[in-house]
């Protein structure tokens, strides 16, 4: 029986392909999409959609975005975190690495009374950013550990 569309996960992978460690979000979307995932979650690869972000997202029960993030932590550490989580305490790292923030095109959703899904990001602490369509040892080392734990979160519905 197909899901309704509240009932559906949306997940998302943002990053760019040509810039190293910044497409750990595209790279970990094309290890979900060979898993068999539950019925009702679609895996989308949004590059670098902006503000398209927003589009994609309606009328889903819950999205998880995947992305890069330099929160200083060790390279290739997994971060899980809501944007509620951010915009409640001062934050010193940066969120997304995208000319328009992940975080921030949410916060403009919220901003112009659009009603978004409850959001979970998962950040990964990026080492190289340069031309490359390769991703660093240690953060590919961490990729399987990343789709681990995406997958687990989607099959735990309504937890």
């Amino acid at each position: 029986m197909e899901k309704g569309p509240r009932e559906r996960i949306l997940v998302l992978g943002v990053g760019n392909l040509l810039m190293g460690d910044d497409g750990v979000g595209i790279h970990a979307v094309r290890e979900l999409v060979k898993r068999t995932l539950p019925p009702g979650v679609d895996v989308v690869d949004a590059g670098t959609a902006g503000l398209d972000l927003l589009r994609l997202m309606e009328g889903y029960a819950k999205v998880l975005i995947i992305d890069a993030v330099d929160a200083g932590e060790e390279p290739g550490a997994i971060l899980r975190f809501t944007p509620e989580d951010i915009t409640t305490q001062t934050v010193d790292f940066a969120v997304s690495l995208h000319q328009t923030e992940v975080l921030k095109v949410l916060e403009l959703a919220t901003c112009v009374g659009q009603s978004l899904p409850p959001t979970v990001v998962y950040g990964v602490q990026v080492k190289e950013m340069g031309w490359s369509t390769e991703l660093s040892p240690a953060v590919q080392a961490g990729l399987n550990s990343l789709v681990e734990a995406v997958v687990e979160e989607v099959s735990k519905r309504g937890q």
